[in-house]
């Protein structure tokens, strides 16, 4: 007798329902026992002060460890590429770096809504965004992405979250919220916390780490 038509819809909802108990179980957990091969790391840039915060936090990585490293920021940002750019080169001309093999891609990312744009129109581009970003994501299959607080980090995150949920590759996201937030998060660290789609989730002033227990306070990474 061929399978009831109830029962199979049945079992593959009970196959997602235990796939994401998993993911939400293991979601913000360490390692059992560290990686022993480089782990592939997307870095999400941002216009203003988010990408001098984020190169301090890369500077500090340890370099063969997080390799290779991916760059990623909007379209309309044409300078935190560039400032990438020259901090990687640096690197290869060190003496002790010498592994060309493992050098850094920088792309670019649509954004879902540009300042000033209206929210009709945003639609559209959110759904280009998220569009983008899964092709972003399925072919630099990053193992760690690493964020603080950029818009563009929104759609990166939800399709790695969305890819570790259907079984397709577990990506570790770490978020580091901008020093500039005192009292409360940005919208993006806000999201990220609430829904949650961040692994461990960072701030940098102890008034935030009260509010939101969740996350760890890091004292000041710059």
């Amino acid at each position: 007798m061929e399978p009831d038509f109830l029962t199979i819809i049945a079992l593959i909802v009970s196959l997602l329902v235990i796939r994401v108990t998993y993911v939400l179980y293991w979601t913000g957990r360490p390692f059992k026992r560290a990686p022993k091969t480089s782990l592939r790391t997307m870095i999400v840039l941002g216009s203003g002060g988010h990408t001098a915060e984020m190169l301090s936090i890369v500077n500090v990585l340890q370099k063969d460890k997080y390799a290779p490293r991916s760059y990623v920021a909007a379209l309309t940002d044409n300078m935190s590429l560039q400032k990438a750019q020259v901090y990687e080169e640096s690197l290869q001309n060190h003496e002790n770096n010498v592994d060309k093999k493992r050098g850094a891609q920088f792309m670019q990312i649509y954004r879902s809504r540009e300042v000033g744009q209206s929210y009709i129109t945003s639609i559209g581009t959110t759904i280009v965004a998220i569009i983008h970003a899964m092709w972003i994501v399925l072919k630099l299959r990053p193992q760690v992405i690493l964020c603080n607080g950029p818009g563009t980090c929104i759609p990166l995150c939800a399709c790695a979250y969305l890819l570790k949920l259907i079984g397709w590759r577990w990506c570790t996201t770490i978020y580091i919220e901008s020093i500039a937030r005192v009292k409360k998060l940005s919208l993006s660290g806000f999201l990220l916390y609430k829904l949650p789609l961040a692994d461990q989730f960072f701030v940098q002033w102890p008034l935030l780490q009260q509010k939101f227990p969740r996350s760890q306070y890091a004292g000041r990474v710059m």
